[in-house]
């Protein structure tokens, strides 16, 4: 263990922030998917869950207008600072339960957002404030994993890491322990201090277990019916996803 503070100059040094980046901010498989959907449906779009700006910057460096909606204050700091001078509109809200400056055309729930809600009556509470303000003919776009794929033999899984004023922050994933109900990513996140004192830092993320066929079962409760099913490839680093698009009832 370290007794020495990392500090940052902005908030886009801080520690959310730059976990944060360590474990989401190279992930690009799921852009061209992403991108489709907004080039189709139009603006403005709302992102769930969106932290630092990942897919929102990236959306609006592409001419789209963007609600980039966050519960942790440090990320959406992160993300207002990051979208200066872009189409950004940082938004600290729930996603169990929020009110937007507009109704967007399409909305986002990149990452597993959805699963990370922690129950049914959670999602549904998103759900329903989604629905009540998607604009005619919107779109609701989740990203789910259907399952964790058996571990292969072979290379070592190598971390994610990252270095910030002299401060070096790696990320490895451990294991995924796969339950009936949730699945718990289990990660080591390690820090070094520019004099190279080490502090490990166990970490550990929980989603719920969920098919597309339950996600859309639930979103019939609040109005939104079945459209479409993506897909996200896997990468060597991340599962791949289906992409749930649902809309509203005719």
């Amino acid at each position: 263990m370290t007794g020495e503070t990392p500090r940052g100059a902005s908030a886009s040094t801080g520690e959310a922030a730059i976990w944060h980046d360590v474990e989401c901010g190279a992930y690009a498989a799921d852009l061209r998917v992403w991108d489709e959907l907004a080039d189709r449906c139009g603006d403005p779009i709302l992102e769930l869950g969106a932290g630092t700006g990942r897919l929102a910057i990236h959306l609006a460096r592409r001419g789209h207008r963007v609600i980039g909606l966050d519960h942790d204050p440090e990320l959406i700091a992160a993300q207002r600072e990051r979208a200066a001078g872009l189409p950004v509109t940082p938004l600290l809200a729930d996603a169990r339960g929020f009110e937007l400056p507009e109704p967007v055309a399409l909305a986002l729930a990149p990452m597993q957002l959805l699963q990370m809600l922690a129950d049914r009556a959670e999602r549904l509470a998103c759900l329903d404030s989604i629905a009540a303000q998607l604009l005619p003919g919107g779109r609701l776009a989740a990203a789910m994993v259907e399952g964790m794929p058996e571990p292969e033999e072979g290379e070592p899984l190598l971390p994610d890491v990252r270095e910030v004023d002299g401060w070096v922050y790696s990320s490895l994933p451990l294991e995924a322990t796969v339950g009936p109900e949730h699945i718990v990513v289990h990660r080591l996140r390690q820090r070094v201090s520019p004099s190279g004192e080490l502090t490990d830092i166990p970490d550990q993320v929980t989603i719920c277990t969920l098919t597309a066929d339950e996600l859309e079962a639930e979103a019939a409760a609040v109005g939104l019916v079945p459209i479409e099913r993506l897909y996200i490839d896997p990468t060597a680093d991340h599962v791949g996803s289906t992409v749930v698009v649902l809309g509203e009832e005719a």
